[in-house]
């Protein structure tokens, strides 16, 4: 009985490994995807914020000293990404290419302010941060500053909906990745149902519970990797797709994202293929013979 039962788990561990490895990777690709598209919308935020300028209007009395000085102060800010003096020529530059300029035939004299317009880095960009960088500004730089503009409620809704869609997204990955070790550790147990008189038998002829759970882990941490190896050329097909379709997508790639999802992937399927067929090797070794009919 022992031999029949060791025959037809090798004539049934071949195809349950390739099911095994074949569902791990889908499981495996879907994870892949949610981590993607919670990085972009991250990625996404910061770069939507690190775009939004503040203006430090300049008073008409104010020198050139003063207002140099002022540059130079913002510049050497460790969150300020770029700063630039805009005088009232490229003022009025600015405001022709983005509004009709007949105000011309009314207004003889340039009406716009000269102003010292600066971005800041995203982890910087709210509205508590900027307040405490406008009153310091305008206290030490008092007659030179006439008041200090950036869009509030922009800044605001940006920030609410950014922070409300990846507090759903994480939602969603949490209970997706609670999926996926359950539906990958159900997956590796029924393909280890297939080898369960190999391991009994193994037992009953004096094999240790390492030599036998040995190759079973290798070989567990071999499919795991080869999931994760599809899954990943999965996700970025996946991704380049996408990309095709929706251009302004290729603006947010990183090489950090793409490492952690990479590694996720990678540490995800190996760790719970490799736990999962330990955990059920030692299930078959405590059974009793009968039991595994």
């Amino acid at each position: 009985m022992s031999f029949f039962g060791k025959e037809t788990s090798t004539k049934r561990s071949k195809p349950s490994y390739g099911y095994a490895i074949v569902g791990v990777a889908l499981v495996l690709f879907l994870f892949g995807i949610v981590g993607w598209l919670f990085l972009n919308l991250k990625k996404s935020g910061e770069m939507f914020r690190e775009n939004i300028q503040v203006h430090a209007w300049i008073a008409p009395t104010a020198k050139k000293v003063q207002i140099d000085s002022l540059q130079n102060y913002i510049t050497a800010l460790p969150y300020v990404k770029s700063v630039e003096f805009v005088t009232k020529e490229k003022a009025i530059q600015k405001w022709n290419a983005e509004n009709d300029s007949s105000w011309k035939k009314f207004i003889a004299n340039n009406p716009l302010p000269e102003s010292v317009d600066f971005y800041v880095k995203s982890d910087f960009m709210n509205k508590d941060s900027l307040d405490l960088l406008s009153n310091s500004l305008l206290s030490n730089y008092a007659g030179v500053i006439s008041e200090i503009q950036y869009p509030k409620e922009t800044l605001s809704n940006v920030s609410s909906l950014t922070r409300y869609v990846a507090s759903f997204i994480l939602i969603m990955a949490v209970i997706l990745s609670i999926i996926v070790i359950i539906s990958i550790d159900n997956t590796i147990r029924l393909a280890m149902y297939s080898n369960r008189f190999l391991i009994k038998t193994m037992q009953m002829v004096g094999a240790t519970r390492g030599f036998i759970a040995r190759p079973l882990d290798v070989r567990a941490i071999v499919n795991g990797l080869i999931a994760a190896c599809i899954a990943i050329i999965a996700v970025f097909a996946f991704i380049i797709l996408v990309e095709n379709f929706v251009p302004w997508l290729r603006l947010l790639r990183d090489g950090t994202n793409m490492a952690i999802i990479v590694g996720g992937i990678m540490i995800l399927g190996i760790t719970i293929s490799l736990a999962s067929t330990h955990r059920s090797v030692l299930k078959y070794l405590q059974m009793k013979l009968d039991d595994l009919y």
